[in-house]
């Protein structure tokens, strides 16, 4: 397949520093044409470290890295982080049927490929600890260096999926991005009581993009139907057997302090189960920790060092 990169904005990063962002595209098996971002290493680094691969959550893209790959490639690691089918800027699916974890495996799987890794460590956050759960079990030891689970374990709490499902794919555009930051605020203050207004604007352009005549979030609304069943009754999938595949992979488990998905009690069993677990609790943050503070990059980038 073509490697089609581009590169974005130089205003984005420091070039006298380190190298800028690179987008990148592949193709699904049915035909979608997906998006991704490599953030290459400070040449001036030799660390020689696997790069890091970055799978966001639910309804998140590629932006929701921009800081931890900015801290990252200047330890001397390349960074890439993927968009799913329906997010970002990857094509949406007609089908949203096809917004399902096997079939982002699937499409997670071919971006490997295209990219040709051979070795890498994974940071999933939230749906994205899901995939690097699951592929713990497609790619083992001999690929996988390490894995950083960002807010998210083997059991996931239904108060937060309803949370979720309240408003995914319900209000899609602003009249700005400093109104769609204090949406968030509203919504997710309780969550991350320390954030300034400049932190929810910043976090509103994670998940959004100026249109004409708006602000409108980078995600397909028919995504809100894939939760749009859940209730007290609807089994939740029993993810421990799952998680139990990367028992012989190097774990970071980071938790929020106030995350209402991941528990207190599922992180401590998390951390018993798996013998050389490492964890974070991260203050004054919820569901899901931004990844923009010192210690919580610091963390990372010490934890992917240790593995190669």
């Amino acid at each position: 397949m073509e490697n089609n990169y581009t590169s974005e904005s130089a205003a984005r990063s420091s070039p006298a520093t380190y190298p800028g962002p690179i987008t990148f595209h592949w193709k699904s098996h049915d035909g979608l044409n997906l998006h991704g971002v490599d953030w290459p290493p400070d040449p001036s680094v030799a660390a020689d470290l696997p790069p890091l691969l970055c799978l966001p959550g639910l309804s998140r893209n590629t932006k929701d890295f921009r800081e931890i790959a900015r801290f990252l490639q200047r330890q001397g690691m390349r960074v890439i982080a993927l968009d799913y089918r329906g997010r970002g800027q990857s094509d949406w699916d007609p089908e949203w049927h096809n917004y399902a974890v096997p079939i982002e495996g699937h499409d997670i799987d071919a971006a490997i490929n295209h990219l040709g890794l051979q070795r890498f460590s994974i940071l999933g956050t939230s749906r994205g600890g899901i995939h690097a759960m699951a592929m713990a079990e497609r790619f083992g030891t001999e690929r996988i260096a390490a894995i950083a689970l960002n807010d998210i374990g083997p059991h996931i709490e239904m108060k937060a999926i309803h949370r979720i499902a309240a408003t995914l794919g319900k209000t899609m555009s602003f009249p700005s991005k400093a109104v769609c930051g204090k949406r968030l605020k509203s919504l997710l203050g309780q969550q991350f009581p320390k954030l300034s207004r400049d932190s929810w604007i910043q976090l509103a352009e994670q998940l959004g993009a100026e249109t004409p005549g708006d602000f409108r979030l980078e995600y397909d609304p028919a995504l809100g139907k894939t939760l749009a069943l859940s209730d007290e009754a609807s089994p939740i999938p029993d993810l421990w057997p799952l998680f139990e595949t990367i028992i012989p992979i190097p774990l970071l488990v980071l938790r929020g302090e106030h995350s209402d998905l991941l528990s207190e009690e599922t992180y401590q069993k998390m951390t018993e189960i798996h013998p050389n677990a490492e964890c974070l609790t991260i203050p004054a943050e919820g569901h899901a920790p931004l990844l923009w503070n010192e210690l919580t990059q610091s963390r990372i980038s010490k934890f992917l060092a240790r593995h190669r």
